[in-house]
């Protein structure tokens, strides 16, 4: 990242000390042609997934980097499994280290991603072969960056707006501030913002993109807000932004879920880890229509949160099993203020899935009339 944008994401002295990505970082990278792509850069450490799920929720692309000294991980895996689950349209390999492994190795990593991304989104985007140390392949790689940038259209501003929290900290001279991916709708300073799950108020004072000081920010921005009437206590990751009175938290959610093939069988009733946007919320899986979900197989369940979240009908979910805390599968938001479920309603969440589905087709026939 320090190569390619000039930063160093890595801000906490633990990451300095030890050499390795623990938190979220973010930085940003002039392409050319008045593009400027955000970054997040995520943990690849399999103890941190969960950090690297607060952050990825939000982006357009994925950059999947493979060390050519080491090729694909575990963790590699688990990461890619999560950017299917979650949709990604689009991305690019870089094989990180070159300048320490030759070129026999070099091809052989290049030949275990290609299995890897066989069949997958990935599969035809290309493979660049990059050094940070030595600067091999950097402008190939910003070449490709901005390839993508080309290839992804703009998020529409006139959704609802909703900014889920991945960082909170305070700013002397300026106080209350906190980071997100703007995934709907447009922010202005001097918006009034409610605070979700719970009912505080607040209001933008400031806003940033990129480090500059701006006056509104559109959807699909890394953006920094600058929050009065509210105290930093009172904030955390996985809270959400929203206009007053356009969203509500829900405990449970119709979902279709989708198990990954390698996965053990889901019980009716299991205890999951939810990844939502930014949250991470416990939930008991209502199987409707099934006893259980086998690896490799989908199904439509309720899931019941054991605390309150955000959705919104569409959103894309991670499941990962309660312990040990691995990535099982994926789920898409059927209904986000749903009844209690039984078994018996699974041919009302077929209907609504079937509208769901309908609507989606509908839209995208119209973006491509116009």
């Amino acid at each position: 990242m320090r190569a390619l944008t000039g930063t160093d994401p890595d801000r906490l002295k633990e990451e300095k000390e030890r050499g390795i990505t623990i938190d979220l970082g973010f930085a940003h990278c002039d392409l050319g042609e008045g593009v400027v792509a955000s970054f997040v850069d995520v943990p690849g450490h399999e103890r941190f997934v969960r950090n690297m799920l607060a952050g990825a929720h939000g982006i357009d692309a994925l950059l999947l980097t493979v060390a050519a000294d080491e090729s694909v991980m575990p963790q590699t895996r688990e990461h890619f499994h999560i950017a299917r689950l979650l949709g990604v349209p689009r991305g690019v390999i870089a094989i990180t280290k070159c300048d320490i492994a030759d070129e026999d190795s070099q091809a052989l990593v290049e030949l275990e991603v290609r299995e890897l991304v066989e069949g997958s989104f990935l599969e035809n985007w290309p493979i660049l072969r990059v050094s940070a140390h030595t600067g091999e392949g950097l402008p190939a790689l910003r070449g490709a960056l901005l390839d993508l940038a080309r290839e992804t259209p703009e998020r529409p501003t006139d959704g609802l707006l909703r900014l889920p929290i991945d960082r909170v900290f305070s700013l002397k001279g300026f106080g209350t501030v906190v980071t997100g991916t703007l995934v709907g709708g447009e922010l202005a300073v001097g918006d009034e913002l409610e605070v979700l799950p719970g009912s505080e108020r607040a209001r933008v004072r400031g806003l940033q993109v990129h480090g500059e000081a701006v006056e509104r920010a559109p959807a699909g921005t890394r953006t920094a807000v600058n929050l009065g009437g509210i105290e930093i206590e009172e904030l955390h990751r996985g809270r959400v932004l929203a206009a007053p009175g356009t969203l509500r938290a829900t405990s449970m959610v119709d979902v279709e879920i989708s198990l990954i093939a390698s996965a053990r069988p889901l019980a009716d009733g299991a205890r999951v880890r939810v990844h939502l946007a930014s949250a991470e919320v416990l939930a008991r899986v209502r199987l409707l229509g099934a006893e259980q979900l086998e690896g490799g197989s989908s199904a439509l369940a309720q899931l019941r949160l054991e605390s309150p979240a955000v959705a919104g009908r569409g959103d894309r979910l991670v499941l990962r099993s309660y312990s040990p805390a691995d990535t099982v599968g994926g789920a898409v938001v059927v209904d986000p203020l749903p009844p209690r479920r039984r078994a018996a309603d699974l041919e009302a969440v077929e209907r609504l899935r079937s509208a769901a589905e309908l609507a989606a087709a509908m839209g995208a026939m119209a973006e491509q009339a116009d």
